[in-house]
């Protein structure tokens, strides 16, 4: 008699805690992994699925996408979310704040992300949740509640809104962030960010491992400054212009200042997201030793993994922080192989090209930041993998196990009896050219365009269910979202 609901056979899988993959065959049942045994009866399952030999890596939890800020987030849900099944990621957390774009409204929490829920609701194919910042004083009065009554475990600090706009020079920050008369959002607000989060903690010791603060780590008086000196200059241009407009120093600087506030606020639970350069990431190492008694987690993008000034495809690449040349790029992947990053994320933005690019389109300082990625996250490492000696273990632990343990989804990430049944199936024996069409994603370009990938995602599975196969989604929307901490 089947007993199981799907048995994935002659599959090769990877899991987080095992130095090689495991010839084992998948066992699902109402959605949850139920058996990882060789040489499974097919009779004990109601479907059986035959991997031909591919490699099955735990679901993408990619912790860093942005739903919402370009488009409708009601269209965003739908759209990328296929382009997440696409690239084998079965869990997007967006990253999402009261301001202009978004919902483009200010005002209460407790009014506004009600909002975000109904516009996302049954729109998403795969598992969400979001991550929101504590953009005014009100805000901060609100943390124990999103906590409690909307399982919003993790918060955001953009520190380079202190005197930038989203992408350039900003000489209105109440009116672009809609926050009050009066308040302002720099390092006073940070400090205060944090009190409050660390407050909540401590109010809520059951939740209080799962409780973190992620910072957008670049120094806003720098980068104005900065970008003055470019644009005088008139001599760099394109994605090389940009970089040097937001130097790596203004991110070491602002992680340093931030790594200080962890330490006078008693936060421990710290993460620097998107680190770009060779200096940024030294200093948040520098940080760490200076402070071993706050638990920081490091970030870099799948984007600033692959792409430099040089090789992406026009400004179509600008993004926060800046792609940056090819010595980081090589500095990141080295740091990457020492185990001193923690997870590798897409910061996924659909931005199509009627907003993407101003007037004139050449000009990178008129064009909006931010690209898609997701697509190309598990199969860009993958492909990586075989010239950095990279190992599948790693990467499962990097691309799924490490985000889920942090931002409090006990019950993902992982190939393991009792998890969610969420599943990448990767060739890894294939040779393509990256071509913008070829996404599901609503943008129609990719600074990864012409990029030759060796590795791709034929099928993916969220908590049992099939949502991607031959190029295309399977199914209606099936994504739910995940209140956090979440148990098994």
């Amino acid at each position: 008699m089947a007993n199981l609901d799907l048995l994935i056979k002659n599959v090769s899988v990877v899991k987080h805690d095992q130095p090689e993959p495991l010839k084992v065959d998948i066992g699902i049942k109402d959605g949850k992994i139920a058996s990882l045994n060789a040489n499974t009866d097919p009779a004990t399952a109601r479907e059986v699925f035959d991997a031909n030999g591919k490699t099955a890596f735990p679901g993408v939890v990619d912790g860093h996408q942005h739903w919402g800020i370009y488009n409708p987030l009601e269209l965003d849900s739908a759209s990328e979310s296929k382009a997440c099944a696409q690239g084998g990621v079965t869990t997007a957390i967006t990253y999402m704040r009261t301001g202009q774009y978004y919902l483009n409204k200010g005002g209460s929490y407790l009014d506004f992300y009600p909002e975000v829920l109904a516009k996302s609701e049954g729109k998403a194919y795969v598992d969400y949740s979001y991550h929101l910042a504590p953009m005014s004083k009100q805000h901060l009065t609100e943390i124990p509640a999103l906590i409690e009554k909307y399982g919003v475990s993790s918060f955001k600090i953009f520190m380079f809104y202190g005197s930038h706009g989203l992408h350039g020079r900003s000489s209105d920050q109440n009116s672009f962030l809609m926050i009050p008369e009066g308040e302002r959002y720099d390092v006073a607000h940070f400090e205060f960010v944090m009190r409050a989060i660390q407050a909540a903690r401590l109010e809520m010791p059951q939740y209080a491992n799962d409780i973190s603060l992620s910072l957008h780590c670049e120094t806003a008086e720098i980068m104005t400054a900065y970008t003055k000196l470019v644009e005088e200059a008139g001599t760099a241009k394109g994605l090389e212009a940009y970089h040097l407009s937001r130097p790596p120093h203004s991110e070491g600087l602002a992680i340093a200042i931030a790594s200080y506030l962890a330490h006078e606020t008693e936060l421990p639970n710290i993460n620097l997201l998107h680190l770009t350069s060779f200096k940024a990431v030294d200093a948040a190492i520098r940080m760490a030793k200076a402070f071993p008694h706050v638990n920081f987690r490091r970030e870099v993008t799948i984007g600033h993994l692959l792409a430099d000034i040089n090789n992406s495809k026009g400004i179509g690449g600008k993004v926060n922080p800046p792609l940056r040349p090819k010595a980081d790029v090589e500095a990141l992947w080295e740091f990457l192989l020492n185990d001193e990053i923690d997870w590798v994320v897409s910061d996924h933005a659909c931005c199509k090209t009627e907003m993407k690019f101003g007037t004139p389109k050449d000009d990178v300082f008129v064009a909006k930041s931010g690209f898609g990625g997701a697509e190309y996250l598990l199969a860009g490492l993958v492909s990586e993998s075989k010239s950095r000696n990279l190992s599948y273990q790693k990467i499962a632990q990097l691309s799924s196990w490490n985000v889920a343990k942090r931002y409090g989804l006990h019950h993902k990430g992982a190939i393991e009896i009792g998890f969610d049944a969420d599943i990448a199936l990767v060739d890894p024996n294939v040779s393509y050219v990256v071509k913008a069409e070829d996404s599901l994603s609503a943008q129609e370009y990719t600074p990864f365009e012409g990029f030759e990938l060796t590795a791709r995602v034929t099928n993916t599975w969220l908590r049992g269910k099939e949502i991607f196969k031959d190029g295309n989604i399977v199914g209606s929307p099936a994504g739910q979202y995940q209140f956090r901490p979440t148990r098994k």
